[in-house]
């Protein structure tokens, strides 16, 4: 294993809780999720045992394969935070215990139809933060509907809260701003649903001062990703 992982992995829980007491918040009440996009499936045994419990994927391929060959590794959850095409949710709910990146109603209905009896699955409304209607996410003003949907007709899916990526055309404490208030609906919905998954490498520090719970960190921790296909 390499100790620079170790270093890396050290130097940003120092910093994430150093952004948490500057904005008067527990370190505690944080979950930081590796994303080892790329990476192989080695990393995630380096990352598991340096205590790392959460790791994040983007790709339906990735994260299926990768699941498969680490069937024996136990205490680490699997979070999906890319999109999702709707033909692959099934795939997506079999490997995945929590999905960030839920946005239209026929995904959810997607992801409920997969195994409609079976173990809930969390799931986050993803908000898209910019002007673009083709960026992956729900228009703010769409984020409550959505909830709504969720929560009154998939019951295999447990709504925690939302998710967003900071647009790279404003800064991303105003954005964060923005994404609480669509938290603040989503609540309003189903009250327990706390999550706000915001925050990645390089700007995890103002989505931890605007009410981040999940942090979605990747090469800061992992280092440069391997070329790819």
């Amino acid at each position: 294993m390499s100790s620079t992982l170790a270093q890396r992995l050290a130097d940003v829980d120092a910093r994430i809780a150093d952004a948490a007491r500057s904005a008067g918040r527990d370190p505690a009440e944080l979950t930081r999720i590796v994303v080892t996009k790329f990476h192989p499936a080695q990393l995630v045994v380096d990352l598991a045992a340096l205590g790392v419990r959460d790791v994040g994927e983007n790709r339906q391929q990735e994260i299926t394969a990768e699941r498969a060959e680490l069937a024996d590794l136990d205490g680490v959850r699997w979070h999906f935070i890319g999109q999702v095409q709707t033909k692959k949710a099934r795939a997506v709910r079999a490997a995945s215990d929590a999905v960030h990146s839920v946005d239209r109603d026929r995904l959810a209905d997607a992801l409920h139809a997969a195994d409609p009896d079976g173990n809930p699955l969390d799931v986050c409304v993803q908000v898209n933060l910019t002007d673009d209607p083709g960026r992956g996410g729900v228009a703010p003003a769409g984020t409550a509907r959505l909830a709504e949907h969720i929560a009154a007709r998939c019951p295999s899916l447990r709504l925690r809260g939302v998710m967003a990526v900071a647009p790279l055309s404003e800064a991303p404490a105003a954005a964060f701003t923005r994404l609480a208030a669509s938290a603040d609906a989503v609540r309003a919905v189903v009250p327990d649903a706390a999550w706000i998954s915001a925050g990645m490498s390089g700007d995890f520090a103002e989505a931890i001062a605007a009410g981040a719970t999940h942090l979605r960190i990747g090469t800061a921790i992992t280092g440069a990703r391997p070329a790819h296909g």
